[in-house]
């Protein structure tokens, strides 16, 4: 379970009973990225730290456009170096 203060509703596809707070931490971080409010980012921060969330996000599998540049910019690291984006690349149509 979740030990986060953050709202369960960022996780409404999946059973929120089977996360835990270590073994999903790349999922959690990517949802509250995506979908979480300020307060969940701060929450975010103060319990893994800037470097573990630096180095999960890159893993991240699905982030959006805004997210993609947010992280990027914060965390200073070229967008080409997400996970997310090489995906997106691979994907266009034509």
């Amino acid at each position: 379970m979740i030990s986060l203060n953050i709202r369960k509703q960022l996780f409404w596809d999946v059973d929120i009973k089977r996360l835990s707070d270590n073994d999903s931490k790349r999922f959690i971080i990517e949802r509250v990225f995506n979908f979480g409010n300020l307060n969940e980012l701060i929450e975010l921060f103060n319990f893994y730290g800037k470097e573990t969330i630096k180095k999960e996000i890159v893993k991240a599998g699905d982030l959006d456009n805004k997210t993609l540049s947010f992280a990027s910019i914060f965390f200073n690291i070229n967008q080409k170096d997400f996970k997310c984006f090489t995906k997106k690349q691979l994907n266009q149509e034509l």
